[in-house]
């Protein structure tokens, strides 16, 4: 088995790509020296592509093009680009944020670096080269093949109360213990893992780099080790196994954001198996480049993927049962879907299409689009959170990047019909910019935190809501206080509220630059007091956390 070079962790494969269009805006574009292109590229791949997309389309971002034309219904012609918008504005807009959703970049980046990002956009975007499944093979390794690995857990780590915490700029994932606190190893992944998942039998933990490099982690060993690994695209999101009883991770499924495709492995060895494309046609009708495999979950009722792709705003209904005959059932949402969350019983799959303000639920055992649910701006829940309303019954929630609210959608067709798939309530939020919401069945409360917004304090903080009186204000709790760290100009992030396995507890990432020191303060989820305050000097910029107990069964 070959490797192709090292892994450009912190570079990327991006920053390398060859220029590869030309334009009749060009010519109207600032200048740029080779050596600020390969920088501002670099930039752009670790800051931006995530919402804007490496053509610069748009989706839960707004188009970057230097020029763009949109036909509307009418007939009647809109333009824009970021050459229209020019120089000024730009910079301000990347400095300061907007209201939609996207953070101020003036305490993450020098005056130089938002100059060169001004300019960089406003030139063409580059094309990318493909990926095809001998370059993947080439990538491939097994540092310890599957009859070299323990046949028992050689450690006495509690393994139902790991937690998984992405290092973002370091390209590492920390496991930390839940009972004692303690960082029980640091493990070597891609760039900013975007998500943890853990195997059906609870051994493994896959994660998923946005540089595209899956890494499998198996906790059997005396130290948590990568036991294998591949890169699956030059930028990717998601990850999950086979789940249905009798595939128990015989298969691993990766999506990629660039290029647009999904691929299946060997669940044991990560072997590269098969690799499908998603460019096609969006539901309004369009071909789009560059549909990006933005959430994947694995069904437990049928041996399925549901797979989610962003710009075009369809669902495929992966078959696995035949790889050589693989089926896929597609079917219309809308634009443009990114992440979501089971509901309660695990039956149907709830998934924003944020850039659309709607979320669409998918039912695994009729196999088909149940309902497409209007919401408020930027829907973004990241799993959501499942509880029983006091009135209204079983509620899938959501927080949202572009509105101050919180929404609840009723999820129980059968005892509740009239409040199935309907928008039950607003909860007003403390303002725009909620990443995540989070519960447990074990617990009163409802986490919202809102680390977009481009207030500080507001930043800094988490909002608990009571569930047995939603009507309450919020208790504000302002984890970078909390935390004892020295106050600093920058924004330190409180976001991922995570529950332990018993569902006591709530983790959240405070966020902050390389430079500055981050921390995971604990909160008794009773009492709402600070229990415990991780920090270490090798725990840089954490943000998602996943509990292993919690990830493997789909609490939420």
């Amino acid at each position: 088995m070959k490797t192709r070079g090292t892994w450009l962790a912190s570079a990327l494969a991006m920053a390398a790509m060859p220029f590869a269009i030309s334009s009749a805006f060009a010519a109207d574009a600032p200048s740029m020296t080779d050596a600020e292109k390969a920088t501002a590229k670099k930039i752009y791949f670790e800051r931006c592509a995530g919402c804007h997309g490496v053509l610069r389309k748009g989706a839960t971002g707004k188009n970057l093009e230097p020029h763009w034309e949109k036909t509307l219904k009418d007939g009647s012609k809109l333009e824009g680009g970021t050459l229209k918008l020019g120089q000024n504005r730009l910079e301000k807009i990347i400095a300061y944020g907007t209201e939609g959703g996207m953070v101020n970049f003036d305490d993450i980046l020098t005056k130089d670096e938002i100059n060169l990002m001004a300019r960089y956009i406003q030139n063409v975007p580059d094309v990318p080269p493909e990926f095809s499944m001998a370059e993947m093979k080439a990538t491939w390794k097994v540092m310890m093949p599957v009859d070299k690995r323990p046949t028992k857990q050689m450690n006495k780590i509690n393994l139902k109360n790991i937690f998984s915490v992405t290092l973002r700029d370091t390209g590492e994932v920390a496991l930390i213990d839940g009972d004692t606190k303690e960082i029980t190893s640091i493990v070597k992944t891609g760039y900013a893992v975007h998500i943890s998942r853990i195997s059906a039998s609870g051994r493994y933990v896959y994660v998923i780099g946005r540089d595209g490099r899956l890494s499998l982690i198996d906790l059997w060993l005396e130290k948590p080790a990568v036991v294998a690994e591949v890169k699956v695209a030059f930028d990717a999101r998601s990850v999950d196994t086979s789940k249905f009883k009798g595939y128990e991770d015989t298969y691993a499924i990766a999506g990629g954001y660039w290029p647009p495709q999904y691929s299946i492995m060997d669940g044991a060895t990560l072997e590269p198996l098969k690799i499908v494309s998603t460019r096609g046609m969006t539901v309004d009708g369009e071909y789009h480049p560059e549909p990006r495999v933005a959430s994947i979950v694995a069904s437990q009722t049928k041996p399925e993927w549901v797979v989610n792709i962003k710009e075009t705003g369809q669902i495929r209904l992966v078959d696995y049962s035949d790889l050589k005959n693989l089926k896929e059932t597609t079917f219309e949402s809308a634009k443009f879907l990114h992440d979501g969350g089971w509901d309660s019983t695990q039956r149907y799959f709830l998934v924003a299409a944020n850039a659309s303000n709607k979320v669409a639920v998918v039912d695994t055992v009729e196999r088909k689009l149940a309902a497409l649910v209007d919401t408020a701006k930027i829907p973004h829940p990241g799993r959501g959170a499942n509880f029983v309303h006091p009135t209204y019954g079983p509620v899938w929630t959501t927080g949202h990047l572009g509105a101050d609210v919180i929404t609840l959608i009723g999820t129980d067709p059968e005892k509740h019909k009239d409040n199935a798939w309907k928008v039950v309530q607003e909860i007003k939020h403390v303002g725009a910019g909620n990443l995540f919401v989070k519960t447990h069945p074990k617990s009163k409360h409802l986490w919202a935190d809102a680390p977009q917004n481009p207030e500080k304090s507001l930043a800094e903080s988490v909002a608990v809501y009571s569930i047995a009186d939603l009507s309450k204000p919020p208790v504000m709790l302002n984890v970078a206080k909390d935390s004892g760290l020295p106050e600093t100009k920058a924004i330190r992030r409180a976001v991922h509220p995570e529950y332990n396995a018993d569902g006591n507890e709530v983790w959240i990432s405070l966020w902050g630059g390389k430079a500055d020191q981050s921390a995971i303060v604990v909160y008794d989820d009773t009492t709402l007091k600070v229990k415990k305050v991780i920090t270490d000097p090798k725990m840089i910029t954490p943000t998602g956390k996943f509990n292993l107990h919690n990830t493997q069964h789909d609490i939420y």
